[in-house]
């Protein structure tokens, strides 16, 4: 027979216990979620040199990276150095010069192949990128998947950001289709990492625009290259990523687009082959500096760079 108050009992007993459960797991998933939060690592800051242009554009990266590093405390610094070398193309030498600089990934694009030492970096230097677009069998790669460490963060592991150079063909030498490579390239590089950065060479604006559209929610930035002219059109996309039409370039602006002023007007005149010397005046840096979230690869902020050297 069972006690007078078994039922009361029980029944008093299950009405305390369960609510008191649901208290017990609230409490633990706020320290839970509270836990994950406190590890999570911090956005990470990249920063992206547009087009460094001669010796000039090789200075101002070499005294004005390491203080911006140090000023943003930035995780990884990606430059465009096709006109690294005199102005056009890049050697071996330019590229240490730049890489020992600060910068940690290169790309290039249409001036790829003004000087024959490029061979020797494309066919040795995994930090260097051509365009993804040149027909298959091209030296080098056009995209790499490269290992950072942010030091902001509890969690001490590296992280991994992937980088893809690609180049329009609107005015542009004929390549492969940069829309088709590029949707197939992004899908690969998401198995690795979410953090893909995209530097998209090319000379019309629809076309670098049309490539960060089809790309929006699946990479974290793309940035134009290629016309030397900063654009003020920076923003971030509904999917979460971050754009520009234009980063500009490294180099002197008391020029026509980094050339002497005097020889490129006198072309326009008369129609004859000038010598287009590197300017040297009025050194800028500039680029764009793009906050990441590192768990969902989705950018959070979007600024442009232009310091004077």
């Amino acid at each position: 027979m069972k006690p007078a108050g078994f039922d009361l009992f029980n029944a008093t007993w299950f009405v305390l216990f369960v609510p008191l459960c649901g208290c017990l797991a609230l409490v633990a998933k706020f320290q839970i979620s509270n836990f994950r939060r406190s590890i999570t690592v911090a956005p990470v800051k990249l920063l992206f040199i547009a087009d460094v242009v001669g010796e000039p554009g090789r200075r101002a990266v070499k005294q004005l990276v390491p203080q911006l590093r140090r000023r943003h405390d930035l995780d990884v610094v990606i430059a465009n150095g096709e006109n690294a070398a005199g102005g056009s193309g890049i050697t071996p030498k330019t590229a240490e010069e730049i890489f020992s600089s600060g910068v940690d990934v290169m790309t290039s694009g249409d001036h790829l192949w003004d000087q024959k030492e490029v061979m020797e970096l494309l066919a040795n230097e995994k930090r260097f990128l051509r365009p993804l677009n040149y027909p298959p069998g091209t030296p080098g790669q056009g995209s790499g998947i490269f290992e950072i460490r942010n030091p902001k963060s509890e969690i001490r592991n590296a992280i991994s950001i992937a980088v893809l150079n690609l180049q329009g063909r609107t005015f542009m030498p004929v390549l492969e289709n940069p829309f088709l490579l590029a949707q197939a390239e992004v899908e690969r590089l998401r198995q690795t990492t979410k953090i893909i950065f995209v530097d998209m060479h090319a000379e019309a604006t629809s076309e670098k625009i049309s490539m960060a559209r089809m790309l929006d929610g699946k990479v974290s930035a793309v940035v134009g290259t290629h016309t030397h002219v900063q654009t003020a059109d920076e923003q971030i996309f509904p999917g979460g990523t971050a754009y520009l039409t234009d980063a500009g370039f490294t180099g002197p602006h008391e020029s026509v687009l980094g050339r002497e002023i005097e020889p490129v007007i006198k072309r326009f005149l008369t129609s004859q082959p000038q010598r287009f010397e590197v300017a040297k005046e009025r050194v800028l840096l500039q680029g764009v500096m793009i906050e990441i979230d590192d768990a969902s690869g989705k950018a959070v902020k979007i600024q442009r760079v232009s310091q004077l050297l």
